[in-house]
Order: structure tokens, then C-alpha cells, then sequence
């Protein structure tokens, strides 16, 4: 019950215009920081491990970047609930869609490997008619079912397909024996789920299991791997920046696709390092 009521709240905001949105997004950013102190440990734990060639007045300047970062992609997340078609094109492209769409022309499936690092959500929602593949969000499931199907009713609206762990061998199987060409959206960044089943490497300055999905169903199905980086150019507008990472990933040595796409992230981490998601407990594994 409490989860339909918040939604209901939610729908309720998400009438509202974005730049008001942004306003109550400043005042969340300070509740946030200052009186919830949400994840305050994990944060400033995670930037100290990961820039310790930066000063304390440094990391405190980041952590209080974020926590506005954080609230920003917390209001047009709840715009997205209903946010317009025509307003989501303008709002969220893709400045070489053309790299992606040679592949469907030629049959091929693609896997899109990237992080949640700025507005993750909004690419769900694009993912379909963004490119002529048809669109498929590959996730975590989550814990509350509830706000599982609510929040995948928003996510799919505009034809983006959303599968997680349990059905997504199922989901590759179907659409490359069938010949359909699909989009795969893989999130990358988040912590293993075994310690023993990833690939270890050095990632913002400490050994890091990474997620190895992406690359064995790239070689079980030759699929053509890109990363994609999501750039802000101002608030509540984004651009998309694909580059191919592997055209043939049976060509390449094995975990070469898996390390190629953490040096990439960390590069785009490094250039904007508040836009990442910093409040996730991103190295629960020692190694």
C-alpha cells in the first residue's frame, strides 16, 4: 500500500514543469546532505578510496556535487512517469545513432555497455526508438515487486523491453535464433553478485570485481559490443556518445571487451566524477 501511494505522489509531481522540478530537486540536495545524511559513510568512502590524491576541502566540494547530481536525477525520474515522446527527443539523443544502426542494417544484434552515470533511466525510455534495433533494458530485479511493475510501466512505454537476471538468457536466446536484431542496454558498474564468477581488476585506484555478462553473451552470439557515454549539456538535457568497443568479440582475447569498457568508464568518471553513482556500495568484495 505504501508504495501506491507514493507512486501516487509521484504521478502528482511529475505534473509539474521540470524547472520546478529542478527547485525542489536544490531543496532535496540539501535535505539530503545536510539532515538525512543519506549514504553519507558509503560516499565519502567511495570518492576517498577512489581520488586519495585529492584533499579533504576537495572530496567534501565532490560529495556536495553529487548529492545535487543525485537529486536532479531523482526529480526527471519522476518526470519520466510522464514525460512526453517529442519532449524526451529533444531532450535525450544520440549524436551518432548512424554507429549503431549499420549493425541492424547488417542483421546484428548490439550490446550497449555502460553505467549509471548521469540519466541512466531516460535511456530506458529512449532505448527503442532511439535506434532501429528494438530496445531491451537489461537490470537487477528489485526487492519491492511492487514498485518493480509500477516503475517498469513507466520504463516501457515507449517500447523499451525490460528483463532482469532471471529471464535473460531466455531473452538472448529468442531474439538471436529468431534473427531479430536487439539493442541489449547492460549496466555494467555494479557489484557481483559472486565474488568467485567476475572479472577482477584495477578500477578507480582499487582491485574491483566487474560484472562479466555482457562479454560472454558477446561471444556466445557474436554480438557487436559499444559503449556509450551519457553526457550532460545542461539540466534536463543530454546527449549520447556511442564508440565501438568490439565489432567481432571471438577475435579478442578473453576479458579484453570487460577491461576495454572499465577504462572507458573510469575516463568519463575522472573527466565529471560527481555524475556517477557514488551512494551505491560499489565494492562490497575485497580482493
Amino acid at each position: 500500500m505504501a508504495t501506491y501511494i507514493l507512486f501516487f505522489f509521484c504521478y502528482f509531481l511529475a505534473l509539474l514543469p521540470l524547472c520546478v522540478l529542478y527547485v525542489l530537486a536544490g531543496v532535496l540536495s540539501l535535505v539530503l546532505n545536510y539532515l538525512v545524511r543519506y549514504r553519507r559513510k558509503v560516499i565519502e568512502e567511495n570518492l576517498r578510496n577512489s581520488f586519495p590524491e585529492k584533499s579533504e576541502k576537495e572530496l567534501r566540494k565532490l560529495r556536495n556535487q553529487y548529492y545535487w547530481h543525485l537529486s536532479q536525477i531523482a526529480v526527471e525520474m519522476i518526470k519520466m512517469l510522464l514525460l512526453p515522446r517529442k519532449v524526451l527527443r529533444r531532450r535525450y539523443r544520440c549524436a551518432n545513432p548512424e554507429l549503431v544502426n549499420r549493425f541492424y542494417e547488417e542483421g546484428r544484434s548490439v550490446i550497449l555497455m555502460s553505467s549509471h552515470f548521469n540519466n541512466w533511466e531516460w535511456m530506458i525510455l529512449a532505448l527503442d526508438e532511439m535506434f532501429l534495433h528494438h530496445g531491451v533494458g537489461v537490470g537487477k530485479a528489485n526487492s519491492d515487486k511492487v514498485f518493480e511493475k509500477l516503475i517498469n510501466r513507466a520504463r516501457t512505454r515507449y517500447g523499451t523491453e525490460v528483463v532482469f537476471a532471471d529471464t535473460v538468457r531466455e531473452t538472448f536466446e529468442h531474439y538471436e535464433t529468431t534473427h531479430t536484431p536487439a539493442a541489449y542496454m547492460m549496466l555494467s558498474d555494479q557489484n557481483p553478485n559472486s565474488k568467485k564468477r567476475c572479472y577482477v581488476t584495477q578500477f578507480l585506484n582499487q582491485q574491483t570485481g566487474v560484472i562479466y555478462g555482457a562479454e560472454h553473451f558477446a561471444r556466445k552470439y557474436d554480438i557487436p559490443v559499444l559503449y556509450y557515454n551519457v553526457v550532460k549539456e545542461r539540466l534536463g538535457k543530454y546527449r549520447v556518445e556511442v564508440q565501438i568497443i568490439a565489432e567481432r568479440p571471438n577475435e579478442m582475447p578473453e576479458y579484453a571487451i570487460t577491461q576495454r569498457y572499465v577504462e572507458l568508464l573510469e575516463n568519463d568518471i575522472r573527466r565529471n566524477p560527481p555524475f556517477w553513482l557514488w551512494s551505491h556500495k560499489r565494492w562490497k568484495f575485497k580482493f
